[in-house]
C-alpha cells in the first residue's frame, strides 16, 4: 500500500528561500526511500514536511556561521535540513550506523552540499572537535545527551537540541549532569509559532 506523501506546505518556501529546490529534492528522496532504508517509519510520509523537515528548518536562524556538529544524524534530521538552509555554516554529521552514513553521503553528493562532512562514529568516540554549536534531534533524554554533546564544544560553545513537549522536565532531571559539564544559561525556545501547526521546542545552553 502506497501511503500518500504530504503536500509541501506554504511555509516551506518562506523558511528555505532560494534553497527550496534542494529541500524539495531531499524531501522527495526521503519520501521515496526513507522507509525501506529504515530512516523513517511507515506512517511518516503524510506528515514528512510538517513533523520532520519544517520542524528542523525553523532552527536554522539559531545557528551562527562557524562549525556545527550534528549528533545522531540518522536520515539527515536535522543535519541535512539545516545544511540546506544554512550554506554559510559548516556541518559535521556524526552517525554510527553504516547504512545511515551511506545514505547521508549519498544525499550530500546528490544535493551538492559542500558545507557538510559525514563522520561515522558515536559521539562519545568522536574526537573533541571544538564545535561552535552542537545539534541533535530524537537522540536521547537531555541528561544523557549532556555528557556526550558538551565535550564536543569549544569553550563558550552552544547546545541547540530539538526536543518535545517535556523539554523543561528533561532540564529539571539533568541538574547533576549540567553541573558536571558546566552547562549554563539553559532555556527552552518555542520556534515556528504562527508558521507551523506544531511548534518546535529547542533546549539551548552554553558550555563554559
Amino acid at each position: 500500500m502506497n501511503i500518500p506523501v504530504e503536500a509541501e506546505p506554504s511555509a516551506a518556501a518562506e523558511l528555505f528561500g532560494d534553497r527550496i529546490e534542494l529541500a524539495r529534492q531531499f524531501a522527495a528522496a526521503l519520501a521515496q526511500h526513507g522507509e525501506e532504508r529504515g530512516l523513517i517509519g511507515p506512517l511518516e510520509p503524510p506528515r514528512l514536511w510538517t513533523r520532520h523537515i519544517l520542524n528542523c528548518a525553523v532552527v536554522a536562524p539559531l545557528l551562527r556561521p562557524g562549525r556545527v556538529g550534528d549528533v545522531g544524524s540518522g536520515g539527515g534530521l536535522p543535519g541535512l535540513v539545516l545544511a540546506i538552509a544554512r550554506p554559510d555554516v559548516s556541518f559535521t554529521l556524526i552517525e554510527p550506523m553504516e547504512r545511515r552514513v551511506t545514505w547521508l553521503n549519498e544525499q550530500v553528493d546528490a544535493l551538492g552540499l559542500d558545507n557538510v562532512e559525514v563522520l561515522r562514529a558515536r559521539a562519545e568516540e568522536a574526537p573533541k572537535y571544538g564545535f561552535d554549536q552542537v545539534t541533535a534531534r530524537a537522540v536521547s533524554a537531555f541528561r544523557k545527551l549532556v555528557p556526550i554533546t558538551a565535550p564536543l564544544l569549544r569553550l563558550g560553545g552552544e547546545l541547540v537540541l530539538l526536543k518535545g513537549a517535556g523539554a523543561q522536565a528533561e532540564i529539571d532531571a539533568a541538574a547533576k549532569e549540567m553541573r558536571k559539564h558546566r552547562v549554563h544559561d539553559v532555556e527552552v525556545l518555542m520556534l515556528g509559532e504562527g508558521l507551523l501547526e506544531e511548534v518546535t521546542r529547542v533546549i539551548r545552553a552554553t558550555v563554559n
